[in-house]
């Protein structure tokens, strides 16, 4: 857990980082090669996770859905909300299949980068970046209303 409070600078984001990993491990358990001690193999994982968290949360395609997650807040589950959920019925007509699985997986799912990639079949730097593409599609539309 050390690795992880030092690289995420928050306990809970590290307990939580660390809860993570170790269900990574157990899932991948027959990937692990004796080439390293298991504790090295840990650190490894948590060291990777933790920075895809910390440029997962630096994206700017973050800020698009904390706007609208915040509208949604100050909505209370009026008009806003309404309009909320028809902006994003609309944006997720403009893309592909994968691409609104992906933003489903990781938004509403609350899924991780990496699952969503493995459940796609798809490298994480390819789902990353359609879920920017999407987000700038938020952006575009946001600045027409």
């Amino acid at each position: 857990m050390g690795r992880c409070r030092y690289l995420l600078k928050d306990a809970t984001k590290a307990e939580d980082a660390m809860h993570d990993v170790f269900a990574r491990a157990l899932i991948h358990a027959d990937d692990f090669r004796a080439d390293a001690s298991p504790l090295t193999w840990l650190m490894k994982i948590a060291t990777n996770h933790c920075l895809n968290q910390l440029r997962s949360e630096r994206a700017g395609w973050r800020q698009w859905f904390e706007r609208d997650a915040e509208a949604r807040s100050e909505a209370h589950g009026g008009a806003g909300e309404l309009e909320t959920r028809d902006l994003v019925r609309r944006l997720l007509s403009r893309v592909d299949e994968e691409t609104q699985a992906a933003v489903v997986h990781y938004h509403v799912d609350g899924m991780t980068l990496e699952e969503v990639a493995a459940l796609l079949g798809r490298s994480v730097p390819t789902i990353r970046k359609r879920l920017e593409r999407f987000a700038e599609l938020g952006g575009e539309e946001l600045r027409v209303r």
